[in-house]
């Protein structure tokens, strides 16, 4: 038997009974009496040519308190021995001893207009076996950026804000990661990158969220004020901005009075969903065309009870087994027709999900149904 419901209110039914335990958040549409929120343009994107740079190192933390790589790291022991002949210490691999030793790749993300001598926090993590880095130190290990070229020397304690504590028969107690540890201001830059954000008299904005709406509203925000012509939105990634003559030789506070300029951002209609969460996230511009949902749920149940046969008393020929007993029950609850109406904004689409009464993981396959039905209007996006 179909029960249908009448069209939905534009209301925002309460979320709770439906998602617990999961999560459902909805970035609610501006109606149509409130304005859209303006970003400052420093927000939006950043200078093409100041995007961090990561460099990669291979180093030794010492000074471990018998938490370090065992004797099966080959790769340890030989860094190790190379370390000590470089310092005038010849000795036999066979002899050495790793508990206190722990082989490391040490990362850090450095500002390509960073010059020689700026100080750069580094983040080291365990190579091998070593069970924490609580107390060790990084000794003098060279960074190289993509191109192999030393930016970069890093050293110092390592902090990993937590410990790992094994005290014999599998006992055992760990706060936090203790294999993954950082070095504020560890690394000192050698080599400076020479980044350059200024290339002929311009500069190019890269938008975080590429967007040819946004693009072309930041276009506009800064001929605003600088004149026409002044910037050209060349794809949905680039705004390319004319230095006007007078910042060209000291382009910084032009820059600055740029990324404080405002412009609206936009975005495509798209709902992303996290299956491995159950988490759904509705954003802005998603409409539902009309549809009808019909939900229903079917559980089947599968028990096994184990009982214990016995022979009769004082018999010699019987045995003793045990016999399972399978118990299987099939519900198949009734389902209901739900007629969508067509929505325009998210505080409709929220009503429409939590009239269905469904769990999370049920929205998501009819939300993906209503995709291949052509009645989601909206990019669907699966984490």
């Amino acid at each position: 038997m179909c029960r249908c419901r009448p069209a939905l209110s534009t209301a925002v039914r309460a979320l709770s009974a439906v998602l617990a335990p999961f999560v459902l958040l909805c970035l609610l549409a501006p109606g149509p009496a409130t304005a859209a929120v303006a970003s400052r343009i420093k927000d939006l994107g950043y200078l093409e040519g100041t995007s961090p740079e990561p460099l990669l190192g291979y180093g030794l933390v010492i000074g471990l308190n018998g938490t370090g790589d065992g004797q099966s790291n080959d790769f340890t022991v030989t860094s190790l021995s190379a370390m000590l002949e470089r310092l005038g210490v010849t000795v036999d691999p066979a002899v050495i001893r790793l508990k206190n030793v722990a082989a490391v790749v040490v990362t850090a993300d450095v500002d390509p207009t960073a010059g020689a001598g700026t100080r750069v926090d580094v983040v080291v993590s365990s190579l091998g076996d070593a069970s924490s880095l609580e107390g060790g130190t990084l000794i003098m290990t060279p960074l190289r950026a993509a191109d192999g070229t030393v930016v970069l020397v890093a050293q110092g304690a390592v902090s990993i804000g937590g410990f790992n504590i094994k005290s014999g028969a599998n006992n055992s107690f760990r706060k936090n990661h203790a294999t993954v540890g950082t070095i504020p201001n560890g690394g000192t830059v050698r080599q400076p990158l020479v980044g350059r954000f200024t290339a002929e008299g311009q500069l190019t904005w890269l938008l975080h969220n590429p967007d040819f709406g946004t693009a072309a509203a930041v276009a506009a925000a800064v001929d605003a004020v600088f004149g026409g012509g002044t910037a050209i939105a060349l794809d949905a990634h680039r705004v390319q901005v004319r230095i006007p003559q007078e910042h060209r030789m000291q382009p910084v506070p032009f820059i600055a009075q740029l990324g404080e300029l405002t412009a609206v951002s936009d975005a495509p209609a798209r709902v992303v969903i996290n299956e491995r969460t159950g988490t759904i996230i509705v954003g802005q511009n998603v409409v539902l065309k009309e549809a009808a949902v019909a939900h229903g749920n079917l559980k089947v149940e599968v028990k096994t009870f184990y009982d214990v046969s016995q022979p009769a008393p004082f018999s010699r020929t019987g045995q003793t087994v045990v016999t399972p007993d399978v118990n299987t029950q099939v519900q198949d609850h009734e389902a209901h027709v739900l007629r969508v109406p067509e929505t325009s904004t998210v505080a409709d689409v929220v009503g429409v999900l939590n009239d269905i009464g469904a769990s999370p993981r049920d929205i998501i396959a009819i939300l993906q149904a209503l995709k291949r039905a052509g009645a989601l209007q909206a990019e669907l996006v699966i984490m």
